[in-house]
């Protein structure tokens, strides 16, 4: 069969490349078109467009930018046409797959959706759209299921979280060779620093992120390149001798780190599952978070504390977001009481997040409803 993907992010890079192998693995005969990145077409998917052109972050952005955006929309429905697949995947990115799946449900493509929009955050009333253009549903999230179901009455399936196998398949790095590759003082814990993948992001995050380092000189700061960025991006920030740098390799740099500070996204479940303590940091420009506030309604920002229902990780967003406060609540998960109950609170949290085989499960649904 032929399947058409559209993943618009990095963590949707890695999803979608699991997604595609298990779909192969599944139907020997399929044939994969794809939105997304550099692992979805290792995986053996034909790459229309990168993700790295579809990078707008935050509402002013998306309006600066609200041309390239339709171009890519109306790029994307005419090669949908042309390629004519036997069913339309949609990986999370929902400002611009939901618009797709308007267009294709209306052209009569058969539409799955894997991963889920975050309408349980913010505009809880795109349910209407999500009930009227994707015949299928995949959820990650225990509680998306409930949200789904009882409060919306829209059956969806729940198949646990892809990260689980994306962690657990991978190969354990040697330690040390890993410190001496990257320049990395041996013997010295490092605190990973995970500022985002976009450049704006980046901007917001980091600089305050390195305000800290004076106040932990038994520590080296690393900071985790994104794969979307170029190495050059981040020369301004590095220089001192306690701040080191690691490109692309998030997940190597997490195996070895003591705690980090993480921006806000898939990042700081994939922290959680490395089993590192972390502080939750998230700060916009002006515009877009006094927008966010008024349209977002949860207690919490982290899928962390979402998926626990707690405050298992300390959020510091916007204003909160100073040295003085990054500083503080650093110092209390480097060690002693609250670090324990921290990493106690993580293995009840994979617990939650299910088994491994979410991609194999989510591609045995795709092919049978297709």
């Amino acid at each position: 069969m032929k399947y058409y993907i559209i993943a618009g992010e990095a963590s949707g890079d890695l999803h979608g490349s699991n997604l595609i192998k298990a779909l192969k693995a599944k139907d020997s005969n399929a044939d994969v078109r794809c939105w997304g990145g550099d692992l979805m077409q290792l995986a053996g998917g034909h790459l229309v467009k990168h993700y790295k052109e579809m990078a707008f972050m935050g509402f002013l952005e998306v309006l600066l930018n609200i041309r390239s955006i339709f171009k890519n929309i109306r790029f994307c429905e005419n090669d949908i046409e042309d390629f004519n697949p036997d069913v339309v995947i949609f990986i999370d990115y929902s400002g611009f797959n939901l618009r797709i799946a308007k267009w294709a449900k209306a052209h009569h493509f058969k539409t799955n959706y894997y991963i889920s929009p975050q309408i349980w955050a913010s505009r809880e009333g795109r349910i209407s759209k999500i009930k009227s253009t994707i015949d299928a549903m995949y959820v990650i999230l225990p509680f998306e299921k409930e949200f789904y179901e009882k409060k919306h009455a829209y059956q969806v399936h729940f198949v646990g979280h892809p990260l689980i196998d994306a962690i657990s398949i991978r190969k354990k790095i040697d330690k040390i060779t890993f410190r001496t590759e990257h320049n990395l003082n041996a013997g010295v814990p490092i605190i990973a620093l995970l500022p985002g993948s976009r450049k704006q992001e980046v901007k917001n995050m980091l600089s305050i992120m390195l305000s800290v380092t004076a106040s932990f000189p038994k520590y080296q700061f690393v900071i985790a390149g994104a794969p979307s960025l170029e190495k050059a991006f981040y020369t301004p920030f590095l220089g001192k001798s306690n701040i080191g740098f690691v490109d692309n390799k998030t997940y190597n740099l997490l195996e070895i780190s003591h705690a980090a500070l993480v921006t806000s996204g898939t990042a700081t479940l994939e922290t959680a599952l490395f089993k590192v303590p972390q502080i939750v940091c998230y700060k916009a420009n002006w515009i877009s978070y006094q927008i966010a506030k008024r349209i977002i309604t949860l207690d919490y920002i982290s899928l962390v504390n979402l998926i626990m229902k707690k405050e298992v990780v300390k959020e510091l967003i916007q204003n909160d977001l100073n040295t003085k406060n990054l500083t503080a609540e650093l110092t209390k998960i480097l060690d002693g009481p609250q670090r324990e109950t921290l990493l106690e609170d993580y293995q009840i949290l994979e617990e939650k997040l299910g088994g491994t085989g979410a991609s194999k499960h989510a591609a045995a649904l795709i092919v049978e409803n297709a």
